[in-house]
């Protein structure tokens, strides 16, 4: 039996949720999820351009965590982007803190669907 999954934090559900490649037919695209922890990873990793440990801490997971999430992320992107498929987000064991330095995810689950 593995281990539950630790509440990841994250700052606020996504304003957009679906990406497909313009052109082509919802009907006719192969659709990928990427979850919103994993939405959150590239937010701090590649934009905000913060290092690994310090997303980890800010998401309340490990470092080793988050560079398994920010793979997982990354490969789940190139291959939208490469093979043309569409992208949902949705899914994970998340909350929402508004500050990110603040609170703890541990007490409180909440999952999106």
């Amino acid at each position: 039996m593995s281990r539950p999954q630790i509440c990841r934090r994250i700052s606020g559900q996504p304003n957009i949720v679906y990406f497909k490649p313009s052109g082509v037919s919802i009907a006719d695209l192969e659709e990928l999820t990427l979850t919103i922890d994993e939405f959150e990873a590239i937010h701090l990793k590649d934009l905000d351009e913060k290092d690994q440990e310090e997303c980890a801490k800010l998401m309340g997971i490990s470092q080793p965590t988050f560079h398994r999430l920010i793979l997982s992320a990354r490969k789940k992107i190139a291959d939208a982007i490469v093979n043309g498929k569409a992208v949902k987000i949705k899914g994970g064991n998340t909350k929402i803190t508004k500050d990110l330095h603040r609170g703890c995810c541990r007490r409180g689950k909440q999952k999106w669907k």
